[in-house]
């Protein structure tokens, strides 16, 4: 079919109709919706959540489609526990701020093996999830995240490509969006979320500065080979440094470290409390 073949088409008018809407309600606050309803008819979702992320503060939710009773299960301890070891927030990190991209593509090579896909990825009942990410100012990037259970029909190539060529068409609407809506998003005014000033200080005075670089990767789930690339040292060198962290802190495996790490960020939100 020629493009011509395809504009003309019924399919086309009503999608070109659906997109006109878009485009007319950018500036509005109820476009997230808007964009959720015209994703739906496309894309056989489970769940929705658009996040505004601002460096390593605690990311807004802007848009979703989860009932109170999961949101407050699901959304609320991501947001104020384990967000900064999300592959999508760790790949914005990393400088990636548009584009398409599935999890499995982000995740590091163990994330279902780690503690944070155990506590909290495992309790969504999610078997698939895919990013739209859009640099929306300076400051913040926006991901669309759809979500696909395990009773749901697999998320096939072509509909992850169909989504890759809609990207152009999100990122635009998300910025005209946020250039007229980013007020009503703005964070509170707290110097370093709980999690953050934990991430920074656990371990800290019985770690080395090397070993509590270590921790970090082996809470976000990479293997002692894939935080050996990251940190450009050998495995063994990593294995090392991982049996003193675990003598050093005095646990004896991984899920230990990861209720140790969580222990310290409710000390956190404790003393910022106080």
């Amino acid at each position: 079919m020629t493009p011509i073949d395809y504009l003309a088409s019924s399919a086309a008018q009503a999608w070109h109709q659906r997109l006109a809407g878009l485009i007319q309600g950018a500036d509005r606050s109820d476009l997230p919706r808007q964009l959720e309803q015209a994703l739906a008819e496309l894309v056989p979702m489970d769940t929705l959540i658009l996040h505004a992320y601002q460096g390593r503060g605690r990311p807004r939710v802007v848009h979703d489609n989860y009932p109170p009773e999961r949101r407050q299960r699901d959304i609320d301890p991501y947001l104020s526990r384990v967000y900064l070891l999300d592959p999508m927030f760790q790949a914005i990190e990393s400088g990636q701020d548009s584009g398409t991209h599935r999890l499995r593509d982000l995740a590091p090579d163990r994330f279902e093996s780690s503690e944070y896909y155990h506590h909290y990825y495992r309790g969504l009942g999610l078997k698939d999830e895919i990013g739209l990410f859009a640099r929306v100012s300076d400051d913040t990037v926006m991901v669309l995240s759809l979500g696909f259970r395990t009773q749901s029909p697999p998320l096939t190539r072509r509909t992850v490509q169909a989504l890759r060529h809609l990207t152009p068409i999100v990122e635009a609407l998300l910025q005209r969006f946020w250039s007229w809506q980013r007020s009503a998003f703005e964070p509170q005014h707290q110097e370093v979320e709980p999690v953050d000033a934990a991430f920074s200080s656990f371990g800290q005075g019985v770690l080395t500065r090397r070993e509590q670089d270590i921790v970090r990767l082996l809470l976000a789930g990479h293997s002692a080979k894939s935080a050996a690339r990251e940190l450009g040292i050998s495995d063994g060198t990593v294995k090392v440094h991982r049996k003193h962290v675990y003598q050093r802190l005095q646990v004896t495996s991984q899920a230990e470290l990861f209720r140790a790490f969580l222990d310290h960020v409710a000390l956190i939100s404790r003393q910022q409390r106080d």
